[in-house]
């Protein structure tokens, strides 16, 4: 698959995957961003891309910096159809700011296939072993 990217910052390195068989592949900061605690923020990555159409862009958190640094990404969907730059919304979950610098890591994207539904109402839907047991139904 090919991914055309438009570069709209010389800061961020040329998109790629680390190694072999990753999944995702690096987002990178355009800008110098301090995330204090508690804190939300949209991070630009300085690039635009067009993703095929059946495809997606998730965005996930890079694994250090979630674990080491308590930083958490949200809302990161890039739908195909979407020309306009990539950016990453960040929390901050930890006790102590933390300053992303211009040309880092930030987050990671995944490109995967998209499956398109039909939605049917019904007024009733078919038993299931769970039924509408939720929030720790499978226990401990």
């Amino acid at each position: 698959m090919n991914i055309k990217v438009k570069k709209l910052s010389d800061i961020v390195p040329d998109l790629h995957y680390a190694k072999a068989g990753d999944a995702g592949f690096d987002l990178y900061t355009s800008e110098t961003v301090i995330v204090d605690p508690g804190q939300k923020v949209v991070i630009k990555t300085g690039i635009a891309m067009e993703i095929p159409e059946g495809h997606v862009g998730l965005i996930w958190d890079k694994s250090g910096l979630s674990v080491k640094h308590g930083l958490k990404t949200f809302g990161g969907v890039i739908d195909s159809g979407y020309r306009g730059e990539v950016a990453v919304a960040v929390i901050n979950l930890s006790d102590v700011p933390y300053t992303f610098e211009a040309g880092h890591r930030v987050a990671q994207m995944l490109i995967q296939k998209v499956e398109t539904a039909t939605f049917e109402i019904v007024d009733e839907l078919s038993d299931s072993e769970r039924g509408d047991t939720g929030f720790g139904s499978s226990g401990k």
